[in-house]
């Protein structure tokens, strides 16, 4: 009797395991599906290489190309300026400090409060900065806000990567007299790589995609931004405006956008993962 009771257990936690990935997969297909049915027939050349013309959110000619190149402009300047920042906290709290550091505690504590802030808090704040600094919105802004928004999920991926490599594998570099240094940049790292690309990649989606926290500080423009400080559009910012018109053939550029938006997620993980194969070789299992 007690078999029996364990299997159907079994039985039944098998059958919502399955019936949960199923509900996932399914959210993606519908995600996926209504982007690309409705997305698809409003693209074209011209959304990709043009800027908006006269009139082009009331039904006019145009493009996005000022919401593609602000977005990847925005986006890829966070991700490299939260992984200057990210990469020393992380390897600092990995490597210099001692195991059960009050500091590493704490300091992993705030990266978990300040994941969790709404990202449109972050661009509050980047707003006020650019007052302090006494600029106005502009790329340089909406680069500010949305590295604030990265660093918290990009230090924390990366930190629980790091946590995984054997304690074994440094005391061995230590015992052939490397310093911490050297242990941080050529084994922690190297043996970290792939993990940490996969930080990398899922902080830049979170900053291609974010909205709220660019509204105020990136602001908005109809050309392609060619100094830091000048307004640079975004591809969130694109598809709202776009939604928020009445015209219907304005509302379905906005899905077409979306679907840009999409495909220049998928480009860039499918990337990742070819460089993180390639660099899985240097990984000791």
């Amino acid at each position: 009797m007690r078999t029996d009771w364990r299997k159907i257990e079994e039985n039944i936690f098998k059958g919502l395991m399955i019936a949960s990935t199923l509900l996932i997969l399914l959210t993606l297909v519908l995600i996926l599906g209504s982007v690309v049915i409705k997305g698809l027939p409003s693209l074209n050349l011209a959304m990709i290489t043009q800027t908006p013309k006269g009139g082009f959110y009331l039904g006019k000619e145009g493009g996005i190309l000022n919401a593609i190149v602000g977005s990847l402009l925005i986006a890829g300047g966070a991700t490299v300026l939260a992984v200057l920042i990210s990469l020393p906290v992380v390897l600092y709290i990995n490597v210099y400090a001692r195991i059960g550091s009050r500091l590493a505690m704490l300091t992993r504590f705030a990266l978990d409060v300040l994941w969790g802030v709404p990202s449109i808090v972050y661009g509050a704040f980047g707003f006020i900065i650019l007052l302090s600094l006494g600029l106005r919105a502009s790329l340089l802004g909406g680069i500010i806000a949305v590295t604030l928004l990265i660093i918290p999920i990009m230090s924390r991926a990366m930190d629980e990567v790091i946590r995984m490599i054997p304690k074994e594998l440094l005391a061995a570099s230590y015992a052939l007299g490397t310093t911490r240094l050297e242990t941080a940049c050529k084994v922690v790292v190297r043996q970290s790589l792939p993990g940490i690309l996969t930080a990398v990649l899922i902080a830049f989606g979170r900053g291609i995609g974010d909205a709220a926290s660019v509204i105020f500080t990136a602001g908005f423009s109809d050309s392609v931004p060619t100094s830091l400080f000048r307004p640079a559009a975004t591809l969130p910012l694109a598809i709202f405006f776009q939604m928020g018109t009445p015209i219907p053939e304005v509302q379905e550029r906005a899905y077409a956008s979306a679907l840009i938006l999409t495909f220049l997620i998928l480009l860039i993980s499918i990337s990742t993962r070819i460089i993180m194969k390639k660099f899985t070789k240097n990984v000791i299992r």
